[in-house]
């Protein structure tokens, strides 16, 4: 672990490399500190820039990342609703500033990628430890049953409630770092080593569990059983190991859904989604939510209705369709795309789309299981969620897009064929490690 903090660089790259880092470790706790690292990131880079660095800045990489801010720049110029519409502008300059940053600054960040992650990854294992270290110190307080630890009262967003995160966003986090333990388990490490890893990523699943993110259990699906053989394995270990991870897969979705609380999440919740609103329902579907906002695309469906537009909007239909709960929490329409229409039209939503390609063609070209993960979680959780319209959100997705498509190479993730290695990860297959990923 001494690498973490002792890095062989001059003393300005490692106050950068130590700024990042902390960015990285506030991701999972209360805005103010991440905001504030990256205020003290910018101006600690632009004290020490180097007028060579800036010609970095004009590249098609740098503008595909920043597209989604430039998307909302341009959709505020005919929106009806400025101050809705400056209010979006302010939460999405993570999006432009982000790619600038890491480009301009002299830090290595390629170098210090491995570092950087196990930081990251460690601090989310940290959380999850402290957070189910609260939910059993309250039960033990209430002199409750063990058991409620897997009841309502402690899953999903009751489970995160104590650092204030929302349960999806969260998750996105720890997916990412159980993506970088995986890898760290297919390198020549020491046995303790690696055991200590197994212990992390076991404990990220129960986290992830514990968090029920419906759309977070798609992607863990694909990872586990895709995305890893094909990014780690060849050949027949390969082949195996899929077939093992659809096994287990199936083992395990019949295991979690024996708890009733987690059967309610994932089954019944799904489908109360998936279906049209109900009288005296006290939440309404998604389903419900999205044929509200199909009737405002359908309005302007070229151009959109401006930034800032789609909770004004929503409100007042929500309230016309008597959908109450939507309108008292003046949700928005909880899929990223549909949100893009909605404010920027359909040219918006091809933006967004194309800056998502990009992103999913450059993760697959170096078989990067980490920016595969990362895009696949993106692709994934805006079906569900308005990514870029929360904070969290828009600091994931604007941090670890250009990190990872700035630090990935073909070598950081070269397909693994040693025996050893193989063997170990189906012993740790068959211990359960994988089977409580769902």
């Amino acid at each position: 672990m001494k690498q973490l903090l002792l890095i062989n660089d001059n003393n300005v790259n490692k106050i950068s490399y130590f700024h990042v880092m902390l960015l990285m470790a506030s991701m999972p706790f209360d805005r103010f500190y991440s905001h504030i690292i990256l205020i003290s990131l910018i101006l600690h880079t632009l004290i020490n820039l180097k007028k060579e660095k800036l010609k970095s800045i004009v590249n098609t990489r740098v503008l595909i990342l920043q597209a989604a801010f430039f998307v909302s720049v341009i959709a505020t110029l005919y929106t009806s609703y400025r101050s809705e519409g400056f209010g979006e502008l302010g939460l999405r300059i993570p999006i432009l500033l982000f790619p600038l940053v890491f480009l301009i600054n002299n830090l290595d960040l390629k170098k210090y990628r491995s570092n950087l992650l196990l930081a990251f990854s460690l601090v989310c294992t940290a959380t999850i430890i402290y957070l189910y270290a609260d939910a059993l110190i309250v039960i033990r307080h209430y002199h409750l049953s063990l058991k409620t630890l897997f009841s309502h009262a402690f899953t999903n967003h009751n489970f995160s409630m104590p650092i204030d995160m929302h349960a999806t966003f969260f998750s996105l986090q720890l997916v990412i770092a159980l993506s970088y333990f995986v890898t760290l388990l297919f390198k020549p490490l020491k046995s303790k080593t690696k055991k200590f890893y197994g212990a992390c990523i076991c404990v990220l699943l129960c986290g992830l569990i514990q968090l029920s993110s419906k759309s977070i259990l798609v992607v863990l699906f694909f990872l586990v059983n895709f995305v890893l053989p094909y990014c780690l394995l060849q050949g027949k270990n390969r082949v195996r190991f899929m077939l093992a991870g659809l096994l287990l897969s199936a083992l395990a979705f019949v295991v979690v859904l024996s708890v009733s609380s987690f059967k309610e999440r994932y089954l019944t919740s799904l489908k109360d989604d998936l279906s049209a609103a109900k009288p005296g329902e006290s939440t309404d579907p998604r389903l419900a939510r999205w044929l509200i906002v199909s009737d405002l695309i359908k309005q302007k469906p070229l151009a959109g209705h401006g930034s800032g537009s789609e909770i004004p909007l929503l409100h007042d239909r929500f309230y016309d369709a008597k959908m109450y709960s939507s309108f008292l929490a003046g949700l928005n329409s909880h899929n990223q795309y549909l949100s893009f229409v909605v404010k920027s039209g359909i040219w918006g939503l091809l933006i967004y789309l194309l800056t998502l390609g990009y992103g999913i063609k450059a993760a697959l070209k170096k078989k990067d299981l980490i920016f595969i993960c990362f895009m696949m979680l993106i692709v994934i959780v805006s079906l569900s969620e308005n990514v870029l319209d929360a904070d969290k959100g828009v600091m994931f997705y604007s941090m670890f897009f250009s990190f990872l498509l700035f630090t990935s190479s073909e070598s950081s993730s070269k397909p693994f064929a040693s025996n050893k290695d193989t063997e170990y990860l189906s012993k740790m297959a068959t211990n359960g490690l994988v089977v409580t990923s769902y």
